[in-house]
């Protein structure tokens, strides 16, 4: 075997783990996490039944890792009891950097030069001591049958990366054991150092190398809206994989001793399969070559595929019983469970004085800096619609189909953003535009609408206005599928009175303020209303574009924002004859009328739509 441990220019970079008859997963797991860059793989073990602790001893004899056994004390869980041994642990103490996650998590690094190393240099290069990496959850993708095949080429689906319910974190940090106490998420600065000038100079970074926020420094053990990111690094939590081999754990036991873990209800949270992540294959060619050179070693080779054979002969005696028949099916069941329907465990109600009461006197006076010193804004896409391109929309029986004013649509994950996950699955996406749209144009109206909402708004004008002709124009050819998607789910692919199209709205030879596609559609669609939800036309555009028939013109908030950007859109259409109409105002749209006296004031005609 050629194999030799990692040389960091940051000295020593430790991984410390505890396993529990993981074997015929250990290689796999080592393997990567050598290849990611780790210099040192240390684990803990306790009561392992199928060599998980012999191929340690093994990776150790051949200079690659180290074992301890885990002999815990009565009263106390293997993970506390693990950690307490790795604080007081030589190798661990004279780390330079340590990571403590568990088996069934795997590092992907994504920074630009996929490796551990790059990392740290532009982790250094801030001055920071720390990086502390948020949980992806990957599911089973559906899979059901054991395979050999790696972990982390089965399963690839997870869940979206701004679902809250899967943010914990693990933290790799400088290490000194004088300073800080261990901990499964990250470590906590010991109390004799909290008055001294210790906490200043503790900097850590988040996934996407952008400086967490100071009360991290002393609490919590998970992002939130304004620390998430993954822009260098994900932990990949691979909590139940397939269900043959979460049968296999569930009957195994687990490292926390925790009671009935491994329910139907754990996996409705664990199994998460609405986005394809391929982020951590980048490490898979250098993975599966380490692979090769540990299995040359013969007893490291007899011990892996003697696990994976035992396990193998034991699942196929359970899967004989009723009792696989059972789990397997509510495994199924629970697989169902939209991502909007899941549930963790209830959170403590917060106690915002029991809180103060534990803070230290040094926390305390940073949780009474001013908010725009202390906090972070809310990372980039939180408030948009949809993902980034493409998204690739989930099947539809894995996914609940809701109604929104007499629009069905898909609560898919794999396609919305967060906040707008929710008002799909409310029936409340767009409502206020689609309670009105049915007043905002008459028939026998040609209704233009650019960009927004996937044209459930037109959707809902062609279903309450039996003369009325709309056309959507999608700059993403992504979401234009997914739109006709829900417009076959409508049953309205057969109207000739709808039309969606992903035509350019400008050409790089005119630039964005010619806008010769949109000139263009206006010219051949003639439209009388206009529905505007692209800032690609801007009020130069509007300002430069003849506009024909066009007696309205209808500006959702969303797009013009700001009572400045209004007044331009205003000041573009007033010479062509548009005034805005005031009844209109407050009602999360602008108006803009050739004729204002024409335009009706909304009244119960928009009650009547929404029945």
């Amino acid at each position: 075997m050629n194999l030799q441990k990692h040389v960091s220019p940051h000295g020593t970079v430790m991984a410390a783990s505890m396993m529990k008859d993981e074997a015929p997963y250990l290689l796999e797991w080592f393997a990567h996490h050598l290849a990611v860059g780790f210099t040192d793989i240390l684990v803990y073990t306790n009561d392992c039944s199928d060599g998980t602790d012999d191929m340690l001893i093994r990776l150790e004899e051949l200079g690659l890792g180290y074992h301890r056994r885990n002999d815990i004390p009565e009263g106390i869980k293997p993970q506390p009891s693990a950690l307490k041994y790795a604080q007081a642990e030589p190798k661990v103490q004279e780390a330079d950097w340590v990571l403590v996650f568990d088996a069934d998590e795997f590092l992907s690094i994504n920074h630009p030069s996929g490796t551990m190393d790059g990392m740290l240099d532009d982790a250094v290069a801030q001055g920071a001591n720390g990086i502390v990496i948020t949980w992806r959850i990957f599911g089973s993708g559906h899979v059901v049958d054991w395979s050999r095949d790696p972990v982390t080429e089965q399963y690839l689906y997870a869940a979206p990366a701004h679902w809250n319910l899967g943010w914990g974190v693990k933290t790799l940090f400088k290490f000194d054991p004088d300073y800080w106490k261990l901990g499964i998420h990250r470590p906590k600065i010991k109390n004799r150092h909290l008055k001294t000038g210790f906490p200043d100079e503790v900097k850590w970074l988040n996934g996407s190398g952008v400086e967490m926020e100071d009360y991290f420094k002393f609490r919590g053990w998970r992002s939130i809206r304004r620390t998430i990111g993954y822009n260098w690094a994900q932990m990949n939590h691979y909590a139940v994989k397939g269900i043959d081999a979460y049968a296999v754990r569930k009957f195994r036991g687990n490292v926390n001793n925790k009671k009935d873990k491994y329910n139907a209800d754990y996996w409705s949270l664990q199994d998460r399969n609405e986005v394809k992540d391929t982020a951590i294959l980048r490490h898979s060619e250098k993975r599966a070559e380490i692979m090769a050179e540990l299995l040359k070693d013969p007893v490291l080779n007899r011990l892996h595929f003697a696990a994976l054979d035992r396990l193998e002969a034991r699942l196929d005696e359970f899967k004989q019983t009723e009792a696989y028949e059972t789990l397997k099916a509510s495994l199924i069941e629970a697989s169902k469970v939209p991502i909007t329907d899941v549930t963790a465990k209830p959170p403590k109600p917060r106690d915002p004085a029991k809180i103060a009461a534990l803070m230290s006197e040094v926390e305390q006076q940073v949780a009474d800096k001013p908010k725009t010193e202390r906090r972070n804004p809310v990372v980039a896409g939180w408030d948009d619609d949809f993902l980034p391109a493409p998204v690739h929309p989930q099947a539809r029986d894995h996914i609940e189909i809701v109604v929104n004013h007499g629009v069905k649509m898909p609560v898919d994950a794999a396609v919305f953003g967060p906040n707008a996950l929710e008002r799909v699955a409310a029936g409340k996406y767009a409502r206020r535009h689609m309670r009105y749209i049915a007043t905002l144009v008459d028939n026998p109206d040609r209704l233009l609408i650019i960009g927004g909402e996937l044209g459930i708004v037109g959707m809902h004008a062609v279903q309450m206005l039996p003369q009325v002709t709309v056309m959507v124009n999608f700059q993403r050819s992504d979401l234009l599928r997914f739109a006709r998607d829900i417009v076959a789910l409508n049953d309205l692919e057969d109207s000739a009175r709808l039309k969606l199209t992903d035509g350019p709205l400008c050409f790089a030879t005119d630039g964005e303020d010619q806008a010769s596609g949109f000139a263009a559609m206006m010219a051949d669609y003639k439209p009388t209303v206009l529905r505007l939800c692209d800032p690609t036309i801007s009020p130069t555009v509007l300002a430069n574009t003849p506009l024909g028939r066009l007696r309205r013109v209808i500006l959702p908030e969303e797009l013009y924002k700001t009572p400045e950007k209004a007044a331009e859109y205003a000041g573009a259409l007033a010479p062509k004859g548009f005034v805005q109409n005031e009844n209109w105002e407050d009602r999360g749209m602008i108006v803009f009328d050739i004729k204002p006296a024409m335009t009706m004031a909304p009244s119960a005609t928009a009650g009547a739509a929404d029945a």
